[in-house]
């Protein structure tokens, strides 16, 4: 079982120690997210001098490339990658769903055409196991049941029925050394996630995640379904907001008594030219409007030689100016990218800190 330590709640958040094979993890935390074994126009140097504490890989897309003999013989994702630090996979189950056109579920698994090149694939909750153990993920996710984000409440029970038996199947195939999370469904009615919590609560897990929110239901549903949620999991267990969010989001969620979260947010609005600046100072988050987006790509940028964001300490905010950023993606350097990514990381790692205090 994993060690977590809850060392004190506050309104703010729940601060505790996550002990993993590969490090220790101060909690709550943010996973950057390096679906294919890289976060994009990032090297493993440059997330640890970050202060990623961990990152978020994908069991669907390695299982497709390189695939599992392949990251069997390349001895693991850490190996790999060159990563020391801790890894968590997502079971794969959200992107049989979310990429392949054509897919079959059954009480088995699911059958997909692979989105690259159509190759029949059959993804089982077994499968899923084999592949994360190959991959040498700290935290490895069970293979849940996906329903689409406006389904009937007959499909979100029927997915969420058919996650639990798939997460007992996890359990009982799971590699011993590693961590694994249950997650909850049953989309935005309370009964149906409140019924998944505790038949994962009965079975038994390292941690439980939060699954199918933030696909399209209104704010104010995955708030009460989360503060719902939370009250009753187990205290000495981590919470995993998957997928979420926006910054004022992950500080509700934070307290609450959410410790995990990931999101594509920071780096896809990076590679997009979307920015994350804050209003009174870095790290501080006084109360809701505690930041604003700017697109470095406007022509107001141009000539202005003043830092992305002047309360910034990131290596892009220390030597390089709008304009010159603004400069790099008109004339389409990749360089402009990874300025950008840099920046909307370290304001997320600096969200994090401010809310561990």
């Amino acid at each position: 079982m994993s060690t977590f330590e809850l060392k004190n709640t506050s309104e703010i958040s729940r601060k505790g120690t996550l002990s993993l094979p590969h490090g220790e993890i101060e909690t709550p935390f943010f996973m950057p997210i390096a679906t294919k074994g890289a976060v994009k126009t990032m090297s493993s140097k440059d997330m640890k001098d970050l202060g990623a504490q961990i990152l978020l890989s994908n069991t669907y897309h390695l299982l497709l490339r390189p695939g599992l003999e392949q990251m069997k013989q390349l001895g693991g994702l850490h190996k790999f990658m060159n990563w020391q630090g801790p890894i968590l996979t997502d079971s794969g189950g959200y992107q049989v769903f979310s990429l392949s056109k054509t897919n079959k579920t059954t009480e088995d698994g699911v059958t997909f055409r692979s989105h690259i090149n159509g190759d029949k694939v059959h993804l089982t909750p077994e499968l899923s196991m084999q592949m994360q153990s190959a991959i040498g993920a700290d935290i490895v996710m069970q293979f849940d049941d996906v329903a689409a984000g406006n389904s009937t409440r007959e499909r979100y029970e029927e997915a969420m029925e058919r996650s639990l038996r798939w997460a007992k199947r996890c359990k009982e195939s799971v590699d011993p050394s590693q961590k694994l999370f249950g997650i909850i469904q049953g989309g935005t009615h309370e009964d149906l996630r409140k019924r998944s919590a505790e038949g994962l609560i009965d079975i038994g897990f390292d941690g439980y995640a939060i699954g199918g929110l933030s696909v399209g239901e209104s704010r104010e549903d995955a708030y009460r379904i989360t503060k719902a949620i939370c009250k009753i999991l187990p205290e000495d267990k981590p919470r995993y907001f998957m997928g979420g969010g926006m910054p004022e989001e992950i500080v509700y969620y934070a307290s609450v008594g959410v410790d995990m979260f990931d999101c594509v947010l920071p780096t896809r609005n990076a590679r997009h030219g979307t920015l994350f600046v804050w209003d009174e100072g870095e790290g501080v988050f006084s109360n809701e409007k505690f930041y604003s987006q700017i697109r470095i790509t406007n022509t107001e940028y141009a000539i202005d030689d003043s830092p992305i964001d002047p309360h910034c300490t990131c290596e892009t905010c220390q030597n390089y100016s709008r304009a010159y950023v603004r400069h790099l993606f008109r004339v389409n350097e990749v360089l402009a990218k990874k300025l950008t990514t840099v920046h909307n990381l370290h304001f997320y790692m600096k969200l994090m800190k401010g809310l561990r205090g």
